[in-house]
């Protein structure tokens, strides 16, 4: 029970919080187009010891804003709220940007595969057996999904 709420306490804590309403006084709230993403299942789950991790970023695949940049992060966790890992950009549909950590990544609207080879940050340890979410934020805003690790 004592994990359960753990489990819990991250989801929380990884989830973006809400922004605040416009305030009233008569004035027409700002519309902001759309800026989103998707976040896939990583594949294969459970894994050991790499996996892929499929995301979209804007409205893909229509792209309705196709010249716009949009900034990217993806992290891995453990379920207290460590940073493990950051995953890197697969593939040459990244406009160049393949291989590079997700971190601030500026791409334009599109279908990606990000990479993890199973290994802490900074260290060539694989990590260890267990659960894991990651957190992909586009613009602000965020998506969390779990993985398993099996040894």
């Amino acid at each position: 029970m004592k994990h359960w709420w753990a489990a819990l306490f991250l989801v929380l804590a990884l989830s973006p919080l809400a922004p605040a309403q416009a305030q009233g006084g008569g004035a027409a709230p700002r519309v902001r187009p759309p800026s989103g993403g998707g976040l896939g299942q990583n594949y294969p789950n459970p894994f050991n010891p790499e996996t892929f991790i499929p995301f979209t970023v804007g409205d893909a695949p229509t792209c309705s804003e196709p010249g716009r940049l949009h900034r990217v992060t993806l992290r891995v966790y453990n379920l207290l709220a460590q940073l493990v890992a950051v995953p890197v950009l697969q593939g040459a549909s990244a406009g160049g940007e393949g291989g590079r950590p997700i971190v601030n990544l500026m791409l334009p609207c599109g279908a990606y595969t990000a990479y993890w080879d199973g290994k802490q940050v900074g260290t060539s340890r694989e990590v260890a057996s267990g659960v894991y979410l990651y957190r992909l934020e586009v613009d602000g805003k965020a998506m969390v999904k779990k993985m398993m690790v099996t040894k």
